[in-house]
């Protein structure tokens, strides 16, 4: 019954015991659909209700009356149904030669011929190629707006009811505008049909507009290329529509304004997903995770590594890789920054113009009315002043325009973008080179990063592969946590004792592990005096200088650095545990160092312990005093 008003009066007064009979010229019209039908006879049925038309009187409480009335509700029904069927094939048909006219989107007008044209209106034709060129540019809907906003250029439509139907009107740009924009095949010069269906599903009772969805170009009922003069080739319609749709997916996604370089772009080796940036310490902390098999699955993070050295090392590809473009760069960036400026020169000239055509209008219908009519002449007259003052503002706010960007570059912008092509470091290195720039010049080189650890240690390899096909295969090391992390780590100790064995000082051997181009753990790239005295204590070896290295010991006692590297752990951690009561210990007097008595039950006790969680103990509950 919705959408039927009548009807719906018509089952409230039956029910209600208002109406003896129902009288009409052909009662099955009412069966627009059997279920309504059957259920206006049900309650006639129940509260005693004739119905009568040309052909007779029937009666819903008698058997015979209600199957005939039945058969005549579906027959009407089976009728509307093939006269829609119908209408819908010659509506099809008439689509598939191109013919039918419907409603046509902002930059296109419609002829009294049926014919689809472009706008007339110059200015109209300038904005649409704008933002076809400035989504090129930036890679979004958001940015787009973003530009017309800055420049405070607005989008034109045509109006489509009321008395002022067909005129040409200037509206603020939103997001939906341009998104129906940027999704119509029509710019692309293509006529459809279908591209709005209905999912009934979707439909809400009372709102014929609502449950339409927007269907791609292929699958739409019929598409015609190459039919209505276009702004944009379909090459370029098919590229807009894949960042669109690349921009709402968990893929490569459109350029993010965080400080990874590489976002989207890296990809585990060991898996083959993608891995995603995640940031800690506000932004400061940059990670490249692999954690789709922990997130979906709960299992462990396939790999991960920190951020800033491979956004490092990739700009140093990228900058090796642009060398030698740098004078083709600087001239592409003067004609960009050029053809950028002539553009939006252009539009303000036309605003201008339309700004002057609207005065000479309103000075026209001014001196062309009666100067006796007060009534009439009043209103024109305020009219022109109006448009005088909107001419006049108009020009205050292009001559502002024109002062902070003229038309051609200024020697001196010339030089300085020639200058900044030829050193990229600086121009990459620059306060004003945001990561977003970064990550669109990186966008334009490389198609993605694969990162393979190898194990847990500092050794990474990188497979870059470059827009083109061409790959760069490359072995970088990362600064890890821990000692026991580096691939050379087994080396390094021996070489350490190897020094101290030969009687260097501390300072002696760090020198000598720098001269020699080893490196610690973390981020730092040479060894000091505490680094090495942390080598030696890891493997029992004396830290002091000052102090005789012999400690004289008996049957399962250990000194403190002895037993730390018996039992694979930090010397910190042990020399807490002394501290806290779980070992016994006592202080030699001659080395001054701490002697460990532990057999094999406590070392088995101590090793134990260490992967046990902590237990944090939650202080008493003081008595609370009265008085």
């Amino acid at each position: 019954m919705a959408g039927r008003a009548g009807f719906q009066r018509l089952v409230a007064e039956v029910s209600l015991a208002h109406v003896g009979i129902i009288l009409g010229l052909e009662m099955s019209r009412l069966a627009r659909s059997n279920r309504d039908w059957h259920h206006l006879l049900e309650v006639c049925a129940l509260f005693g209700t004739l119905i009568g038309d040309l052909d007779g009187i029937y009666d819903p409480t008698d058997y015979n009356d209600r199957l005939l009335l039945g058969l005549k509700g579906a027959m009407s029904e089976a009728e509307l149904h093939v006269l829609k069927q119908r209408m819908r094939a010659g509506k099809r048909a008439k689509a598939a030669r191109g013919a039918l006219g419907m409603p046509v989107p902002m930059g296109y007008v419609r002829r009294p011929s049926g014919d689809v044209v472009q706008e007339p209106d110059e200015q109209a034709q300038a904005v649409i190629e704008l933002i076809f060129d400035q989504f090129a540019r930036v890679g979004t809907i958001h940015a787009v707006l973003r530009y017309l906003v800055q420049h405070q250029i607005r989008v034109p439509q045509r109006v489509r009811f009321g008395p002022s139907k067909g005129e040409l009107v200037w509206r603020r740009p939103n997001r939906t505008t341009l998104s129906n924009l940027l999704h119509h095949p029509i710019y692309a010069g293509a006529y459809t049909y279908g591209r709005r269906p209905t999912d009934p599903k979707r439909k809400q009772p009372g709102r014929p507009s609502t449950g339409r969805l927007v269907a791609k170009p292929e699958d739409c009922q019929v598409l015609l290329p190459d039919r209505i003069p276009a702004y944009i080739s379909w090459e370029q319609f098919e590229r807009n529509r894949r960042q669109l749709e690349a921009n709402t997916q968990a893929g490569l996604g459109v350029i993010r304004y965080g400080p990874s370089l590489l976002s989207g772009l890296v990809v585990c080796g060991r898996c083959g997903l993608r891995m995603a940036s995640a940031y800690n310490n506000n932004g400061a902390g940059l990670r490249y995770s692999c954690a789709r098999e922990m997130v979906d699955y709960g299992g462990a993070i396939c790999q991960s590594l920190t951020g800033a050295p491979l956004d490092a090392w990739m700009s140093e590809l990228v900058l090796a890789a642009l060398e030698p473009a740098a004078l083709e760069v600087s001239l592409e960036v003067a004609a960009d920054v050029e053809a950028q400026r002539q553009r939006l020169h252009q539009h303000w000239a036309k605003r201008l113009e339309r700004a002057s055509y609207e005065v000479d209008r309103a000075a026209r219908q001014y001196r062309a009315v009666d100067p006796e009519n007060r009534l009439v002449a009043r209103t024109l007259e305020r009219h022109w002043e109006e448009a005088l003052a909107s001419e006049e503002q108009l020009k205050a706010d292009s001559r502002r325009f024109l002062a902070s960007q003229p038309v051609t570059l200024a020697a001196s912008e010339r030089e300085a973008i020639r200058r900044l092509a030829s050193d990229l470091p600086a121009l990459w290195h620059a306060e004003t080179t945001t990561a977003a720039d970064r990550q669109a010049i990186i966008r334009q080189l490389v198609e993605r990063v694969v990162v393979t650890v190898q194990g847990e240690s500092e050794q990474v390899d990188l497979e870059v592969h470059w827009i083109g096909g061409y790959r760069t295969q490359t072995r970088r090391r990362r600064p890890v946590a821990r000692l026991d992390q580096l691939s050379y780590s087994p080396a390094l100790l021996a070489r350490a004792a190897a020094l101290h064995q030969q009687g260097l000082s501390r300072g002696a051997i760090a020198e000598a592990l720098n001269a020699a181009g080893w490196h610690p753990a973390k981020r730092r790239q040479t060894f000091t005096v505490d680094m090495v005295r942390s080598l030696l204590g890891r493997q029992g070896l004396s830290a002091s200088q000052a102090r005789p290295r012999s400690v004289t010991h008996e049957a399962d006692e250990w000194t403190l650095p002895a037993l730390a590297y018996t039992l694979a752990m930090p010397h910190p951690t042990l020399y807490a545990w002394l501290r806290k009561g779980h070992l016994q210990a006592r202080h030699d007097q001659h080395s001054g160092q701490w002697v460990i008595r532990a057999d094999t039950s406590a070392l088995q006790r101590l090793r134990a312990l260490r992967p046990a969680p902590r237990i944090w103990k939650r202080p008493a509950p003081r008595a609370s005093s009265q008085g």
